[in-house]
């Protein structure tokens, strides 16, 4: 009997909890509803890749990286919105933004993105990627900010945190500096979100599910709320 009725307060526990998490949630979304649109925030998101440069691969559906991107780019563009919150993106399309293909699309796609986000002046920018690794074991999401970039960082870190709760069964993260074009384009906060490893199984059988892209999308959502509301940098 003792074990049933431990049982039963560890579930109460739980679902107690849960409530307790939505409500807070909730009441912090409602907030950031009400006055986003006042106090200007805008969010560059970019869906890294497109058109012929596809970027990486899943190893058993051969998805494109550019179409996962684009797709979660889609929904966290749409939860932002709904949060009052303005939204420009780089691309909406599954084309790239080079033009005419040649040896120089690389370069001619990331200097539109950067001037994209300059005429935007955004609040934020976060750059959407999946990941690939040669041991196939590793999985979850990496996030990566400029080195000496404070914003940026605290940024990294708060979307770090909300993508380790989403891979709860994988090893945390602490996201990590790199030297990317993305990154060091331009003086706004940016953060490249690695989202998951296409070059691992189940992650690429995650990130092919259409709820869990829409649950990725969420957790981005979040650090970036959680960013705005409760980093020392005060925007409400």
């Amino acid at each position: 009997m003792f074990v049933v009725r431990k049982r039963n307060f560890i579930i109460f526990t739980a679902l107690f909890l849960t409530a307790i998490t939505f409500v807070l949630c909730f009441a912090a979304l409602a907030k950031t509803s009400a006055i986003a649109a006042k106090s200007g925030v805008k969010v560059v998101l970019d869906a890294g890749h497109g058109g012929i440069d596809g970027g990486v691969s899943g190893i058993k559906t051969g998805v494109h990286e550019s179409d996962i991107n684009l797709a979660i780019v889609k929904k966290l563009e749409k939860y932002l919105i709904d949060a009052g919150i303005t939204v420009v993106l780089t691309r909406s399309s599954s084309a790239g933004l080079y033009g005419v293909a040649s040896s120089t699309l690389k370069r001619r796609d990331m200097e539109k993105r950067k001037a994209i986000i300059q005429k935007a002046q955004p609040t934020l920018v976060v750059s959407v990627h999946m990941n690939y690794y040669p041991n196939s074991s590793r999985r979850g999401g990496q996030v990566f900010f400029k080195k000496g970039s404070e914003k940026s960082e605290i940024l990294a870190k708060s979307i770090q945190k909300s993508l380790n709760t989403l891979y709860a069964d994988v090893k945390d993260y602490s996201p990590l500096t790199g030297d990317y074009y993305i990154l060091n384009c331009t003086e706004y906060p940016t953060v490249i979100a690695e989202c998951g490893f296409l070059s691992n199984l189940v992650d690429e059988s995650l990130l092919t599910d259409e709820n869990f892209r829409s649950e990725l999308a969420y957790s981005l959502f979040y650090g970036i709320i959680n960013y705005l509301t409760e980093s020392s940098i005060v925007y409400f």
